[in-house]
Parts: C-alpha cells; sequence; structure tokens
C-alpha cells in the first residue's frame, strides 16, 4: 500500500467520521427542539427557556457583568 493509499483512506475515514458525528448532532438538534415543543405544549415561554439556557452556560461573574451593563442601558434609557 503506497503513502497516497493510506492517507486517501486516512482522509476517507475521517469524511466519514464527520459524516456521522453531523448525523448524530442533527439527532440532538431534533431531540432539542422536541423538549422546547413539550415545554410550549405545557404552557412555558420557549423564548425564556432559550435565555435560561444562554444565562446558565455564562460564568456568573461575567453573567452579573451583563446585568449590570443591561440596567444602566435601561436607567440611561429611562426604562429602569
Amino acid at each position: 500500500m503506497s503513502e497516497g493509499d493510506i492517507a486517501a483512506d486516512q482522509l476517507r475515514l475521517m469524511i466519514e467520521r464527520i459524516e456521522r458525528l453531523e448525523e448524530e448532532k442533527k439527532g440532538i438538534g431534533d431531540d432539542i427542539k422536541d423538549v422546547y415543543l413539550e415545554g410550549k405544549a405545557t404552557g412555558y415561554d420557549t423564548k425564556i427557556m432559550r435565555e435560561i439556557i444562554r444565562l446558565r452556560k455564562m460564568q456568573p461573574h461575567d453573567r452579573q457583568e451583563r446585568d449590570a451593563i443591561l440596567q444602566t442601558y435601561l436607567a440611561a434609557l429611562g426604562m429602569a
């Protein structure tokens, strides 16, 4: 087997692996969508659910800084 054949096999295996992972990612995305639909059917606001997920991913100090800036901007606009 030549180096070219080995490289081609290696590339093919990587591409196939990426394709499998992309399919898994699609499946997981569909599962997440189903959970949001379930939440909506139960009466929850899915926009707020998504916001909570986004906030929970943040570090506490980043979230506090974001909240402080938001409050400053709201106050400046007379919305606080």
